[in-house]
């Protein structure tokens, strides 16, 4: 048997992954009618999921294609909004796991041609908006969850438990897969996802389908059993630390993907380039998500948000384009570093006062400017610390960026502080996390998250992913605050592995801090480099309300 898909080492989409950096997802369906409600009732969790999460029938869900009527799609708005926004992608899902096809497929009469008042397929304008703007354009295709299926993964309402794979994979997946590729033009990539079902032969067969009738056309990892170009992150999931191989984070600008009429909760601007700079400085991509109406409108909303992003990326987009990861390794969340040949790029995200102190570079600096307004900043360095002279306040309100010239290509790190030196102390910041759940805030001042309501749909957790775990057993310390009516709130701190499955948990009381943070150790806690990541949740339970705080969580290691 075959070990992995036919490729070329590298194509020329390949190589321009990690050229631009930030991309547009969409998750457009039939979903987007009911928008989060069934028979008037509000529905917990994401969007595109409402069918699975009420368990309705094929025959009752399927009657939604008979309203689905986007007269106000607009190919030409959408692609002009990645543009505005600075994306360089755009991804859409031509079906997702409702089985529904966005696009006139001849594989199955459950598409928006066939099945729907509206009659057109808005994936061959989309394709030619996004050609003409120059904006690269893939499909999203849900190959082996198929709820419309008795043969696929996923529906076990409507359909017996024991499941012929191979006949929804050559009657329906396969052929999908043949006309996205061959009817739509270039591809930059197919995004598979949930794998579910899939032996690896029938990974490797989609695969080299791929590669056969579109070579420079990429694939991402949830293609299955350790296939595809690059890795696929959890959603919403930032690595903690920079990596070198080439990755994904899908993520969205509100707690859902599909359109939800009840999410507001929106992430600011600041939030959203925050995560791009962050997600960048070690070395991967932003695909980030809108969720249209039924109607075909993108959501006000995102576009006011998307734009500013965009307006930043035009003063600042020499910082993201191109770049490489940093050379450092983080321990706080004041500043990230991307790179380019004889330049590094500080990232000013939580603004320190009068100085930026960067420990560890032995290259010597030769200047430095913030890319703002080109103005040249004062810094000292000694042996291998550097300061920056800084201002009162920041230049611009999302991120000041300082470039600094050195005199090295590629910049020389101290050992100690290089982003792949082994680590002993392993820190977990609230703002790195995966808010998991549709409750969590997050505080800029105290540097917390807090509203951990109860809530098991899904519940409300930081979820951290560490990749290429460190082998040890470590301290476990949460750094917290809590009122006294809250003392004895249960906390927990459990390790997880790529199936979201814990195998370890600590677990540990709060007591009253009288509004100050302090330490709480919970236990020891073992990690293991077999593991491609180790996903580390925390969360409390029984609280009285919703005041409790997690700064921090830090893991040591046990000598």
């Amino acid at each position: 048997m075959k070990d992995k898909v036919d490729t070329a080492e590298k194509s020329q989409n390949f190589e321009l992954f990690d050229e631009i950096k930030f991309g547009l997802f969409i998750h457009w369906g039939l979903y987007a009618i009911p928008a989060g409600r069934w028979q008037g009732e509000y529905v917990r969790g994401i969007g595109e999921w409402i069918m699975h999460q009420k368990e309705i029938p094929v025959k009752e869900y399927g009657q939604l294609a008979e309203q689905f009527n986007p007269v106000k799609f607009d190919a030409a708005a959408w692609a002009q909004l990645a543009e505005d926004a600075g994306m360089k992608y755009m991804v859409i899902t031509a079906k997702h796991h409702d089985g529904f096809a966005m696009y006139d497929s001849q594989a199955s009469e459950y598409n928006i041609v066939s099945a729907t008042p509206y009659r057109k397929d808005p994936m061959k304008a989309l394709a030619k908006a996004c050609s003409d703007r120059g904006i690269k354009f893939g499909f999203y295709y849900s190959h082996a969850q198929d709820w419309h299926e008795p043969n696929a993964a996923g529906n076990h309402w409507d359909f017996p438990e024991e499941r012929e794979y191979g006949i929804y994979l050559k009657d329906k997946a396969i052929p999908q897969v043949k006309e996205l590729l061959r009817n739509y033009g270039p591809l930059f990539l197919i995004w598979f996802d949930t794998p579910f079902l899939l032996t690896k032969e029938d990974a490797i067969e989609l695969g080299d389908l791929v590669k056969h009738l579109q070579p420079d056309c990429i694939v991402n990892s949830r293609l299955g059993h350790g296939q595809g170009d690059y890795e696929q992150t959890g959603d919403n999931a930032i690595p903690i630390q920079p990596m070198d191989e080439k990755w994904e984070v899908p993520a969205t600008l509100n707690e859902t993907w599909g359109y939800k009429t009840d999410d507001n909760k929106w992430k600011s601007p600041a939030d959203l380039i925050r995560k791009l700079v962050n997600i960048v400085s070690k070395g991967g991509n932003y695909l980030l998500n809108v969720g249209p109406t039924a109607e075909g409108i993108i959501p006000e909303e995102s576009q006011l948000i998307l734009r500013a992003i965009g307006k930043w990326l035009k003063v600042n987009g020499e910082s993201i384009y191109g770049t490489t990861h940093s050379p450092f390794y983080y321990d706080d969340i004041v500043w990230r570093c991307t790179a380019k040949p004889g330049k590094l790029y500080f990232h000013i995200l939580n603004w320190p006062g009068n100085r930026l102190d960067i420990p560890g570079l032995e290259s010597r600096v030769t200047g430095a400017r913030f890319l703002t307004n080109g103005n040249s900043v004062r810094f000292s360095q000694s042996g291998h610390n550097l300061s920056f002279e800084l201002p009162d306040l920041p230049l611009d309100p999302y991120d000041t960026v300082l470039v600094a010239e050195i005199d090295d290509e590629v910049a020389r790190i101290t050992s100690g502080y290089r982003y792949n030196d082994p680590r002993d102390v392993i820190v977990l910041h609230s703002a790195e996390s995966r808010f998991q759940g549709e409750d969590l805030l997050y505080d800029d001042d105290t540097e917390s998250s807090y509203n951990f309501k109860e809530s098991s749909e899904p519940r409300n957790e930081l979820w951290w992913y560490i990749y290429h775990p460190p082998e040890g057993k470590f301290y476990v310390d949460v750094e917290y605050s809590c009122p006294k009516r809250d003392a004895g709130t249960e906390i927990s701190f459990r390790r997880g592995d790529e199936m979201l499955i814990d195998d370890i948990s600590l677990t540990g009381y709060l007591k009253d801090t009288e509004g100050k943070f302090e330490t709480l150790r919970l236990g020891e806690m073992t990690l293991e480099t077999s593991r491609k990541y180790t996903l580390l949740k925390c969360g409390l339970k029984g609280s009285k309300s919703v005041q409790p705080r997690i700064r921090k969580a830090t893991l040591t290691k046990i000598v």
